[in-house]
């Protein structure tokens, strides 16, 4: 992600009493920080990886002894204390970069693995699908393989700030729904988990993969940059339920599938039409995440209408809810872009305030930029 950084000084309470030194050695003994079953499996394929030119992080070394051991540090200001979360995923440093990538176990054969190759060969700014950088043989399991893809960060993890963020957000969400299903792609779960982004431009020296707010030793907390004037850049991951049809055949599924449960017309027996279930999940999105909880948030609602109509049939294509925002946007005021998102509810003098410090730091940022 980005150059090795100067250690910095560990705080004082990083360090334990004489007692609680003693208690923490006694929870390692017992096995407190041993690695899951779901973490050896990465463990195991730590020659693999590091002979294909991936490293992954201290902890999942063969024969992983922790750091901590006969010192009297705290194991949570210890970065090999930090365990896995999402177990079918691991992140690793590619070696001769040394950029953060992630690393993900899948069943070989699938409409999964076929789609996310499929999208990687497109070279069009409106394609919004992670790409896949490269695919591994599993060494131990032959049934499946490993995708090495970009090393990304929850696309709402800084939330959104301005009202230039929603637009951005919106804009290119819009332009790969649209890349997807003029490529006769329909995703089947969009929702925000499935929704990342390339953070880089917000951690100009990182963060850890595992603890988002610190920096990449795990230890000490690190303040992200404002969206405003950077390039973020959104991606859809997941395609284990994407479909994709051949020119001429009708589309239609089958199964209440997906995170977004509001979909109306979703049934284990009476087919649907894959690609306005998109629609809506998407437009029910931009309403739960901006619509519903910010002020100055007009201008959303008639795309938002045209994409969440409970008949499908109703519902605009990708291809015309891309035109309608384009028109929707040309007609916003550049210096709106800046407002800050105030959420509904909250009292007025809190709301000047907020805006007092937004504006602010919005100038800070502005001279910080001019500077560096």
């Amino acid at each position: 992600m980005s150059a090795p950084q100067k250690p910095k000084q560990l705080p004082v309470y990083a360090f334990l009493s004489d007692a609680a030194t003693e208690r923490y050695a006694r929870m390692t003994r017992e096995g407190v920080y041993n690695l899951v079953l779901t973490e050896i499996f990465w463990q195991q394929r730590h020659k693999f990886f590091k002979d294909a030119g991936y490293l992954l992080r201290p902890r999942y070394t063969p024969n992983w002894k922790p750091s901590w051991i006969g010192t009297n540090l705290d194991p949570t200001y210890c970065e090999d204390s930090i365990m896995l979360e999402e177990y079918k995923v691991m992140d690793a440093t590619r070696v001769d970069t040394n950029e953060l990538v992630a690393i993900k176990s899948f069943t070989k054969d699938t409409e999964e693995l076929q789609i996310a190759q499929f999208f990687s060969t497109f070279k069009d700014p409106m394609n919004h699908c992670v790409p896949v950088h490269q695919i591994l043989p599993d060494p131990f399991d032959h049934e499946k393989a490993l995708m090495i893809m970009p090393y990304l960060r929850p696309c709402n993890d800084p939330d959104w700030s301005t009202l230039g963020d929603v637009v951005d957000f919106v804009t290119q969400t819009l332009e790969g729904l649209t890349f997807m299903h003029r490529h006769r792609v329909a995703h089947c779960d969009i929702a925000i988990p499935n929704i990342m982004m390339d953070a880089r431009p917000l951690y100009p020296e990182g963060h850890h993969p595992v603890r988002l707010n610190f920096a990449p030793d795990g230890l000490h907390r690190v303040t992200p940059l404002p969206r405003a004037g950077r390039s973020i850049r959104y991606f859809y991951i997941d395609f284990g339920l994407a479909l994709q049809f051949q020119p001429g055949v009708t589309p239609t599924a089958l199964g209440r599938v997906g995170r977004d449960r509001e979909v109306p017309e979703l049934s284990n027996t009476v087919p649907y039409d894959p690609f306005k279930v998109d629609i809506f999940a998407l437009g029910n999105l931009y309403s739960q995440e901006f619509e519903r909880k910010y002020t100055n948030m007009e201008f959303l609602v008639p795309l938002v209408e045209l994409m969440t109509q409970r008949e499908p049939t109703r519902r605009a294509d990708a291809e015309q809810l891309l035109l309608k925002w384009e028109e929707i946007r040309r007609d916003l005021n550049q210096s709106s872009f800046r407002w800050r998102l105030a959420p509904k509810g909250e009292p007025a003098i809190e709301r000047v305030l907020n805006d007092t410090v937004a504006v602010a730091w919005h100038g800070i940022n502005h001279l910080k930029s001019l500077v560096s």
